[in-house]
């Protein structure tokens, strides 16, 4: 190894001595090229660039989706809103929009088939349900309607997520949120509802586990979350939690199996709570509650 080095020395110093000119003339070039690899290529430079539209989302967060903005105001359906935006019937700030997904702005002046629309701020409320108050105003007349006993809580449009019957009590949820609703009127959604069901006779051991299995109703299993008896009280009072959104199939499941339901309560609803809402009481969501629910 010493020799090789000596010689490579050697070699080194004779092209030096012959003349700096041709010793130097051939590497530098190479030098030269090797020092240009990086610019060429620039790899970096062309991530850069490329990353900068990714990032994209120049969206805010106070941006929102033009048909969600025609819902929000309560003209139409997002369904209903493409239709007229791919019609040319809507216009952004005098100009007529036709790209699906446009974002709407703050400050965004959106006229909506020849008048000027504004969405409601997002509202939603929590009532104790009492008895004798009905969803419907189809229902028996001589019944109060559950928006009385939150009239003076909001000047929005809210609807009632899901119906409830007179006899039904418990939480109920209003708001103006069309999303929401919609997610959670769904036959397949996969949040909970836990409800106090009375029966007019201890609810059989054998029956219980029955239930637990799920229960069939025109050759469509409901299936059954949780059932049991409630601790320390008599076997009438039964704890049961399902995911549909249908009230009256709490009464049919114990009614097929030849139980009178006095008493139906619900006592949770998607994670919410009657803890501090005494009955025909209401109050508004927290922040965090309404997250959950959207993520739900």
């Amino acid at each position: 190894m010493n020799k090789k080095d000596g010689s490579n020395r050697k070699s080194t110093s004779n092209r030096t001595t012959k003349g700096k000119t041709t010793g130097f003339s051939k590497p530098k070039p190479a030098m030269d090229k090797r020092s240009q690899k990086p610019k060429k290529a620039t790899p970096t430079a062309a991530k850069t660039t490329t990353a900068t539209p990714a990032a994209k989302p120049k969206v805010k967060s106070d941006d929102i989706r033009l048909n969600k903005y025609i819902a929000n105001s309560g003209a139409c359906s997002r369904r209903d809103a493409d239709i007229y935006i791919q019609s040319g019937n809507v216009k952004v700030n005098g100009l007529v929009i036709t790209e699906m997904g446009y974002q709407v702005k703050p400050g965004d002046v959106v006229n909506f088939d020849g008048a000027t629309i504004i969405p409601e701020k997002k509202e939603y409320i929590l009532l104790n349900k009492p008895k004798n108050f009905t969803t419907s105003v189809e229902d028996d007349r001589d019944m109060r309607n559950v928006f009385e006993l939150i009239k003076n809580s909001t000047q929005a449009k809210v609807q009632a997520i899901g119906r409830m019957d007179k006899n039904t009590t418990g939480l109920l949820l209003f708001t103006n949120d069309t999303d929401m609703i919609r997610k959670f009127s769904l036959p397949n959604q996969k949040s909970t509802k836990i409800y106090q069901v009375t029966l007019d006779k201890n609810l059989k051991f054998e029956d219980l586990e029955k239930i637990s299995g799920g229960v069939s109703f025109d050759e469509h299993k409901l299936y059954v979350d949780e059932i049991s008896y409630i601790e320390d009280q008599p076997k009438t009072e039964i704890g049961i939690k399902l995911r549909t959104p249908n009230v009256k199939v709490v009464r049919a499941i114990f009614e097929k199996f030849k139980y009178d339901v006095l008493k139906v309560d619900r006592v949770s609803f998607a994670g919410l709570t009657k803890k501090n809402l005494p009955r025909g009481n209401w109050r508004f969501l927290t922040e965090q509650e309404i997250i959950n629910l959207k993520n739900y």
